[in-house]
C-alpha cells in the first residue's frame, strides 16, 4: 500500500502553512508569522515568546486575518514591516494597519491601528504579549501600573488561578541569560494571566481587563490605536549547536499508571465495530460520558457499557448533573444510582460534575447557581456505595484551579486539558508540554493527599467552556478550539500523546485517560461526518494507536527515570517491561534528530516512510530490529527501544 502525502502522514491535513520569516537587526531577531511576531531573541536567547495583534469573536475564537500590502525591508541594523489586515466573517469585519520596527540597539516596536465600518462584536481586539516560562517562572519583575506607581513582584511559580498582575503599563524583568527586558504597553489598560492554566507555555499580558463586560461592541467608525515597545539590553550570547540527543536511563521511580480512553454515546456504534482493535489496544478503563441535557439515558449508557464489557476494560461513569439546586441534584444522583443498579452496578469509579461547572466563570464574575459540592459528593457516595467517587472538573485545569473541590471528600480529583484553547498552530500545540510540570505541581497542591488523575484529554476540544461549542472544522485545518483536529490522525498526534502520558505519569497521576477509540479523539479510523483524508479510503489505525497500545501494556511496571527537559526536542518514557527495560521516544519537531541510547539493543520505528504499513498492522511496534544505540528520527517519528538486560 502506498504511503499518503508527507503532510497527511505528519499532520493529517494538506493545509499549507506559510513559512515564517526571520527578521534580524544586529543581536535582535524575531520570527514574522501571519502578521505577528514570535520567538523574539537577543543574541540567540529568547526574551519574549510572542507579540501579536489579535482579533477575537464573541466565543473567544481567534480570526485568521487576511493580510495584504505586506512590505518587509531589512538592513544589517534595522528591519521594518508594514501590512494591511482584515479579520472578518459573514457578519462583521475589522480592518487594521500594522507597523513593526526593530533596531540593532535592542529596540522593537509593534503598532496596530484599526476600525470597523459596521460595528464589531468581540471579546478582545488588540495586543497580546507572551512571556516564556522556562527561566522566567518565579523570577522578579518590576511593574509600572497605569497610574504611574512602580512595585516589585514575581512571575508566578505555582499556577495562579486569577490575574497575577493588573493595571499594567510596563514590565521589566531579566532573563536567565542576564538580558534586561522592558516591555511598554500603550493604547489601553493591560493585565496578565497565567496561561499555564490552559497548558500554554507562557504568561500572557493582554489588552482590556476581564472585569469589563464582554463581549463588547466596537462601534461603527471607531477602533483601536495601540503600540508595544520592547527594549532589550545586556545578557550573554546563547549559541545552540545541534548534537545527538543522548538519553540515559536512571533508577525506578514508581509504577506506570493505568491508561484509559473516553467514549461518548455518539461514538458507541463505531466503537462497537472496532471492538477487536480496542481489545488489542488494551485500555485499563473507558470513561463513559453521560449528560442528560444531550438526551443521554439508560439506553445510551447500556450501548456504551456493552462495548466496554466486550473489550474487557473497566467502565467508568462520567456523569453531568443537570439540576442546579441541592434537592434536585441529589434526586438526580440517586436516580442515576438506581439506573446503574438496573445495569448490574458496573461502575467501579464514578465521576460527577454540576453542569454549570462545564462553563468558564472569569475571575471577578459571580459564580452561577450550582449544587453544593460536599452534598453532591456525599449523595454520590450513597448512591454508588461500591464505587470510588471522583470530582473536580470535566473541563480544564483552569476551572479546577479557580473552583477547587473539597478534595478530602473525594477518592480522586480529576480534570482534563486541551492544547487548542488559545492557538492552533503546530508549535504552540507541541509547546504545551512545557507547562505540564507546573500543572503537576499545582494539581498536587490542590488535591493535597487525595489521588488525582487527568483526562479524557486529546488535541481536539471535546467541549468549549468559553463559548457555544468547539469548532466542527469541516475544512480540516489547524485552528484553535477544533473539535476534530487533523493532527489526531497524524504522527504529530502520536508524539503529542506520548509526551502527555510521560509527563503526567512521571508527575504522579493515578491514571491518564487519552482521547477515545473512534470519533474525533480516536485512535482507530471509522466512518464519520468529519474529513479523514487517506483513511476514508484505506481505514486502519492512526499512529497514536501504537503509542496507546504500547503504554497500556506497561501498566503496573516500574517507571524508569529519564533526565529530559520539558522543552527538549524529544519526548520520552521508560519502564521496566516484562522482557527488560524499554524506552518510547518521539521527535517533537519537524526536523530530523539523532538520538543516542546507551545500552539500546533493538528498535521499532513509526514514521512517514512506513505510515501505510503501520495503519494496517496494529502490532507494528512489536517488531523490533537490532541497532547499535544511535539512530536518526524523522519528523514526528516514534521509536520503541528495547534495552540490553
Amino acid at each position: 500500500m502506498q504511503n499518503p502525502s508527507r503532510a497527511i502522514a505528519l499532520y493529517g491535513t494538506e493545509e499549507t502553512v506559510v513559512p515564517h520569516r526571520v527578521l534580524r537587526a544586529g543581536k535582535l531577531s524575531a520570527e514574522l508569522e501571519a502578521g505577528n511576531l514570535r520567538y523574539i531573541r537577543w543574541d540567540g536567547e529568547e526574551v519574549l515568546r510572542a507579540v501579536s495583534f489579535i482579533v477575537r469573536d464573541k466565543d473567544w475564537g481567534t480570526y485568521n486575518p487576511t493580510i495584504s500590502r505586506l512590505d518587509v525591508s531589512e538592513t544589517e541594523n534595522r528591519f521594518r514591516v508594514t501590512f494591511h489586515a482584515v479579520a472578518a466573517d459573514a457578519v462583521q469585519s475589522f480592518a487594521y494597519e500594522a507597523v513593526i520596527e526593530g533596531s540593532a540597539g535592542g529596540w522593537l516596536t509593534f503598532a496596530g491601528k484599526g476600525k470597523t465600518d459596521g460595528g464589531f462584536l468581540t471579546n478582545r481586539t488588540g495586543f497580546v504579549i507572551l512571556h516564556p516560562i522556562d527561566g522566567i517562572a518565579g523570577v522578579p519583575v518590576t511593574i509600572e501600573h497605569t497610574d504611574g506607581c512602580t512595585i516589585e513582584h514575581r512571575f508566578p511559580d505555582i499556577i495562579d488561578p486569577v490575574q497575577p498582575m493588573m493595571n499594567l503599563r510596563a514590565l521589566t524583568h531579566h532573563t536567565s541569560g542576564g538580558a534586561r527586558v522592558v516591555t511598554l504597553m500603550e493604547g489601553d489598560t493591560y493585565e496578565m494571566e497565567d496561561q499555564r492554566n490552559w497548558t500554554d507555555a507562557s504568561y500572557k499580558t493582554y489588552v482590556r481587563p476581564l472585569a469589563k463586560p464582554w463581549p463588547y461592541l466596537i462601534p461603527a467608525g471607531e477602533g483601536v490605536d495601540q503600540k508595544i515597545t520592547v527594549k532589550v539590553s545586556g545578557g550573554r550570547p546563547e549559541h545552540a549547536v545541534q548534537r545527538a540527543i543522548t538519553l540515559n536511563l536512571g533508577g525506578e521511580i514508581g509504577v506506570v499508571p493505568p491508561l484509559g480512553i473516553g467514549m461518548r454515546p455518539e461514538d458507541a456504534a463505531t466503537n462497537a465495530g472496532a471492538a477487536d482493535l480496542l481489545r488489542d489496544l488494551g485500555p485499563a478503563h473507558v470513561m463513559l460520558h453521560h449528560d442528560p441535557r444531550a438526551g443521554h439515558r439508560l439506553e445510551t449508557l447500556s450501548c456504551m457499557l456493552k462495548v466496554v464489557r466486550d473489550i474487557g476494560a473497566e467502565p467508568w461513569l462520567e456523569a453531568v448533573i443537570e439540576r442546579t439546586d441541592n434537592a434536585g441534584a441529589q434526586a438526580e444522583v440517586i436516580a442515576l444510582g438506581a439506573t446503574a443498579r438496573d445495569l448490574g452496578d458496573p461502575f467501579p469509579t464514578v465521576l460527577v460534575s454540576p453542569a454549570p461547572d462545564l462553563k468558564c466563570t472569569l475571575p471577578g464574575s459571580p459564580w452561577p447557581d450550582a449544587p453544593e459540592a460536599s452534598a453532591l459528593y456525599d449523595t454520590a457516595r450513597a448512591a454508588f456505595p461500591k464505587a470510588r467517587i471522583a470530582g473536580g472538573m470535566f473541563s480544564y485545569f483552569t476551572e479546577l484551579n479557580r473552583k477547587r473541590p473539597p478534595a478530602d471528600l473525594l477518592d480522586l480529583v480529576t480534570f482534563t486539558t486541551s492544547p487548542l484553547v488559545h492557538a492552533g498552530d503546530d508549535r504552540s500545540v507541541m509547546e504545551t508540554r512545557e507547562a505540564y510540570p507546573a500543572i503537576v505541581k499545582s494539581v498536587a497542591a490542590i488535591a493535597d493527599k487525595t489521588p488525582w488523575g487527568v483526562g479524557p484529554s486529546a488535541i481536539g476540544m471535546r467541549d468549549n467552556p468559553y463559548g457555544a461549542a468547539a469548532k466542527a472544522n469541516p475544512q480540516n485545518i489547524r485552528q484553535a478550539m477544533n473539535l476534530n483536529d487533523p493532527r489526531q490522525r497524524g504522527l504529530f498526534g502520536a508524539v503529542w500523546a506520548l509526551g502527555y502520558f510521560a509527563a503526567f505519569a512521571r508527575g504522579g497521576s493515578a491514571f491518564v485517560t487519552l482521547g477515545g477509540g473512534t470519533g474525533p479523539f480516536g485512535a482507530i479510523s471509522a466512518s464519520a461526518e468529519f474529513p479523514r483524508p487517506w483513511f476514508e479510503c484505506h481505514g486502519g489505525v492512526y499512529p497514536v494507536f501504537h503509542v496507546l497500545r504500547g503504554l497500556a501494556r506497561l501498566r503496573g511496571a516500574p517507571m524508569v527515570s529519564l533526565d529530559i527537559a520539558s522543552c527538549a526536542q524529544v519526548v520520552a518514557f521508560a519502564a521496566q517491561g516484562t522482557a527488560g527495560r524499554e524506552l518510547w521516544i518521539g521527535n517533537a519537531g519537524p526536523e530530523q534528530v539523532t538520538i543516542d541510547v546507551p545500552g539500546g539493543s533493538s528498535i521499532a520505528i513509526l514514521d512517514a516512510n512506513n505510515f501505510a504499513t503501520a495503519t494496517q498492522a496494529p502490532d507494528h511496534m512489536d517488531h523490533t530490529t537490532p541497532f547499535d544505540g544511535t539512530t536518526g528520527l524523522d519528523a514526528f517519528a516514534v521509536a520503541r527501544i528495547r534495552m540490553e538486560t
